[in-house]
């Protein structure tokens, strides 16, 4: 759901979400990056209806998945990871975004509920600015609009 491809949100296509139980987990590594992208998240549920918003923080990005599948285990309806990665001088970006990725899909593939990959992987805090807020638009807006719809799967 790229905005850059796809021009802006539009949030008249996206369902209500009043009733819904939805938890965003964000990490505190980044935090400028990851409070925006929580910011923008929070905007859409408001928007659409959504009152029961819940926030779990954890450290970084590596732990979102653990802290994604207590939100699951605590019953939300849909569950948002929040979370940025910057590419660094060592294989430690490679090794972060590939384990968060396939963490998130594991706990998808569990069916219970969906949880929404809302983590950037940037080459550089300008890129990492540029969709959490800046010029590509806020990825959080859209991850929250991703859990609003995915939440409808299993209602």
């Amino acid at each position: 759901m790229a905005t850059a491809q796809h021009g802006h949100l539009n949030l008249t296509s996206i369902p209500d979400a009043k009733g819904l139980r939805v938890a965003i987990v964000v990490s505190q590594w980044n935090y400028p990056i990851t409070e925006s992208l929580f910011n923008g998240a929070k905007e859409v549920l408001e928007a659409k209806g959504c009152n029961n918003i819940s926030r779990i923080d954890v450290p970084g990005s590596f732990e979102l998945i653990y802290g994604c599948k207590y939100a699951i285990q605590s019953g939300f309806d849909a569950v948002i990871a929040i979370g940025s990665v910057i590419r660094g001088e060592t294989a430690h970006f490679d090794y972060v975004c590939q384990a968060v990725s396939n963490g998130i899909m594991e706990l998808n593939l569990l069916g219970m509920t969906p949880v929404i990959f809302g983590v950037l992987t940037d080459d550089t805090l300008e890129q990492a600015k540029a969709r959490s807020g800046g010029a590509l638009g806020n990825k959080g807006k859209e991850a929250a609009a991703a859990a609003i719809q995915m939440a409808q799967l299993s209602i």
